[in-house]
């Protein structure tokens, strides 16, 4: 028996940090939010069904001491471990970041873990170590719960110094333009094509990556921003009503620009409405004090602008009001067209950037530079500079095939727009896709919407998980698709594998749509 509890509580000190590290970083990609992280639990509930089974195994063995539990026990920890293992190679797409926030929340979850096992010893003995041990390894399920709840008033007050000590390096560069970019898309790409333009005159300072949030442009500041910088570029997100006017209020924005309003994120913002409203928090902190720019050829954009004043609208092809842009021709290789401003001004512009759909984008980022000084032709060459954003219509050659990456948070109208984009090329034109997440109630629409342009613009489509891209498939088989070219697969690499393998005379291009994060990828 004591070798039993031995090898009990062993397996259980592996299976604890394995199941630890699995749900810490579920937890991060959840913005460490409870609420989200709990929705996400009970989406996800199957895939850590041993947790369950573990847990009603270590109650028995606190009450029953027999051979064939204790065996039991074992071989469930011994699975434990090695799934949890698996979990680990395949959630590699972003990895878990170990933050002071995340090395806090550890601790805190370790002293629980001992308090616990201290205290059981205590009272009852080395005979309840092995149950109590399984049941601790279980308990992951809602440790990081009870831990950020514990932590709470800690990281408030962590977070209020570096936001503090943010606002004052930023109310200390009193010349400082402060940009502020948000949009449910969109609104990374703007961000860049704007910093790239304004560099020819400027000293521009980004945030980086998707530092979208108080808290990461937090770091930017206090991290990156110099005396010399004379234009901050600052990416706002939202999950949620009132963040965009929370950033606005820590970081106040000079001028805005508000590149879109769609679908995204529904399950946390409820409606289009509440999206609507959010994006305008926007215009909102700007409005008599600076610029605001609009994508004109948003229509929940456009349906808002008429009450804020002098608003400065942009639109790609068919409306010739404020900078607006004419004579597209698009081709593989790039695209070229005529940008005019509400002056009348007109200049040709070439961009290395492929599809229509980019367009919008990079006039919303020459509205904004030549409103702030730029003249318009001066805009040309640097506009040549702009580059795709990562995994956002990025083109890359790969042994053969063409990879067109467009695998960043795919949306309704920017997943159209890539299909349509391949349907350019001249080749076999291969969809690989898991789909799109987080449209709420709608979810299931928009993606039978997609699976019907997926089946109008591809040769093949290779989706990525059964159950998420059933309506997908429902979608492609209703325009009468051919089935046999039309697979599923449980992991991208298998799905690319097979891509790489179909016979086909015509050079292959592979347009990835969308790649699941770690905590839906499953």
């Amino acid at each position: 028996m004591i070798v039993r509890s031995a090898v009990i509580f062993l397996l259980s000190l592996y299976a604890y940090s394995l199941t630890l590290r699995h749900n810490m970083h579920m937890f991060q990609q959840n913005g460490y939010k409870n609420d989200e992280h709990i929705r996400w639990l009970k989406k996800n509930i199957r895939q850590q069904w041993l947790l369950l089974f573990g847990l009603v195994l270590g109650i028995l063995r606190l009450f029953f001491s027999f051979w064939p539990l204790d065996i039991l026990m074992i071989l469930t920890l011994y699975m434990t471990v090695l799934v949890y293992r698996a979990l680990r190679r395949l959630n590699n797409k972003k990895r878990l970041v170990y933050t002071a926030r995340v090395k806090r929340m550890i601790f805190t979850i370790i002293l629980l873990s001992l308090i616990t096992l201290g205290v059981c010893f205590r009272f009852s003995g080395t005979g309840v170590i092995p149950g109590v041990s399984v049941i601790l390894v279980s308990s992951q399920l809602f440790l990081i719960l009870i831990s950020n709840i514990i932590n709470h008033p800690v990281e408030v007050m962590v977070n209020r110094y570096y936001i503090n000590d943010a606002r004052r390096i930023l109310r200390e560069m009193k010349d400082l333009i402060v940009i502020g970019v948000t949009g449910s898309y969109g609104k990374t790409s703007v961000k860049y094509y704007l910093e790239t333009l304004l560099r020819s005159r400027f000293d521009v300072l980004v945030t980086p990556g998707n530092f979208n949030t108080p808290l990461g442009i937090t770091r930017t500041l206090r991290e990156n921003l110099k005396r010399t910088n004379e234009i901050f570029i600052c990416e706002m997100g939202a999950r949620r009503v009132g963040e965009i006017k929370e950033i606005c209020d820590l970081f106040p924005p000079d001028h805005g620009i508000i590149t879109a309003v769609g679908p995204q994120h529904l399950e946390t913002f409820h409606s289009i409405e509440n999206i609507q409203k959010t994006k305008f928090e926007l215009a909102d902190a700007v409005s008599g004090k600076g610029m605001i720019f609009l994508n004109g050829d948003n229509e929940l954009i456009r349906e808002k602008a008429g009450e804020y004043s002098s608003p400065i609208l942009y639109h790609s092809d068919g409306e010739e009001s404020g900078y607006y842009a004419k004579n597209i021709k698009v081709s593989a290789l790039g695209t070229s067209f005529t940008v005019v401003t509400p002056g009348g001004e007109e200049e040709e512009f070439r961009i290395r950037l492929i599809g229509g759909h980019n367009i919008i984008n990079v006039v919303g980022a020459i509205a904004v530079a030549n409103s702030l000084g730029i003249p318009l032709k001066e805009l040309k060459v640097p506009a040549r500079r702009i580059e795709p954003v990562e995994h956002r219509m990025q083109i890359r050659e790969q042994g053969g095939l063409t990879i067109i990456d467009d695998a960043y948070n795919s949306n309704p109208v920017g997943s159209k727009a890539a299909l349509e984009t391949l349907a350019m090329f001249d080749g076999a034109k291969i969809l690989i896709t898991p789909g799109m997440v987080e449209l709420g109630d709608r979810e299931e629409e928009y993606n039978r919407k997609f699976g019907n342009y997926a089946a109008e613009n591809c040769d093949y489509i290779l989706l990525v998980g059964k159950k998420h891209t059933k309506p997908i498939m429902d979608g492609i088989m209703e325009k009468g698709f051919p089935e046999e070219r039309c697979m599923v697969f449980d992991r991208l690499e298998e799905a690319l594998d097979h891509a790489r393998r179909i016979k086909d005379d015509r050079h292959k291009y592979i347009l990835l749509e969308n790649d699941l994060p770690d905590y839906l990828a499953k």
